[in-house]
């Protein structure tokens, strides 16, 4: 049984946006196309996918179930057809890369040495996003590389996503907070109702119901201010390990150990790209510099 690429994207837009108009929309495409479309897949499948409600569509159960594969093979064709289009190019004349806010400045800087001495003549733009914008951009390819903060993975995607360090994060407070004279049994408790300082991209990226405590939270756009806040008492927050100790020596703040939480909290940071030619070679210079920044910052490691 064969399928094309224009009968599969179909069905991926009207199972996305419910509605043959909105998917009709979405590819440029009129509603009446749409339809006969999906209509000859449904009689090629000998299956119904859609449930016509009005001008509205549910998908039926098997609809549901091929969703996940039809998204995946125009996925993989997107994929395929980025690559092969790389493989006539010869190396990039310049790049974005994109980061959450909570990568340390040092750790871009000598991502940025590290390009340089690798391609000198290539321009590299660094800019600072949230993942949805990520996403966007390298979809529009206003972005090339990306550095972000993964809770979740999916395979359905167009680029290249690859889990690069697993960073620690840790509860700090100012050295004069009141926060430091609770026993470890009592500060919990504690924190739940002490002001909370969270750094924006956190909540952006989906990770505020995982890190949030306090129903008393400011939200913070800029790391280095947050934890200038912290270091004035104004709250407590949690932070990256290692942005704490590239300047451990400036700050007047330090961990707080509750019970409640055993080990320190670890989030992924990922590398994506798309797949190209091109990027095989950023994309081995940028893992090895994270890697090599999170060790030489690793709080964990013995001395």
């Amino acid at each position: 049984m064969h399928f094309s690429l224009e009968q599969l994207t179909a069905f991926v837009a009207v199972f996305e946006k419910g509605s043959f108009s909105e998917a009709a929309a979405k590819l440029g495409k009129h509603r009446t196309t749409i339809g006969q479309v999906i209509t000859n897949l449904e009689d090629q499948l000998a299956i119904e996918l859609f449930e016509r409600i009005g001008r509205s569509t549910k998908p039926t159960e098997q609809g549901q179930l091929l969703y996940r594969y039809a998204k995946q093979t125009i996925e993989q064709a997107s994929s395929f057809d980025k690559m092969a289009l790389s493989l006539s190019f010869g190396q990039l004349e310049h790049i974005t890369v994109a980061y959450c806010s909570f990568i340390p400045n040092e750790a871009i800087v000598r991502i940025r040495l590290r390009l340089f001495k690798a391609f000198p003549n290539m321009k590299v733009n660094f800019i600072i996003r949230n993942k949805e914008q990520i996403k966007q951009g390298l979809n529009d390819d206003t972005i090339q590389v990306a550095l972000v903060n993964v809770d979740t993975r999916t395979a359905m995607t167009s680029f290249d996503c690859s889990v690069i360090a697993h960073p620690s994060f840790a509860i700090y407070a100012a050295n004069s907070s009141e926060l430091h004279s609770y026993s470890q049994s009592r500060l919990f408790n504690k924190l739940k109702t002490s002001k909370q300082l969270i750094l924006s991209s956190y909540i952006e990226d989906g990770l505020g119901e995982k890190i949030t405590l306090s129903p008393d939270f400011e939200v913070i756009e800029d790391l280095s201010l947050l934890m200038n806040l912290v270091q004035q008492n104004v709250g407590w927050a949690l932070l990256p390990r290692v942005n704490v100790a590239q300047i451990t020596d400036l700050l007047d703040i330090s961990e707080l150990k509750v019970d409640e939480i055993k080990s320190h909290f670890r989030f992924a940071i990922s590398l994506w790209l798309p797949h190209s030619k091109q990027m095989l070679d950023i994309k081995k210079h940028i893992t090895e510099v994270i890697n090599d920044f999170i060790y030489d910052h690793d709080l964990d490691r013995p001395r």
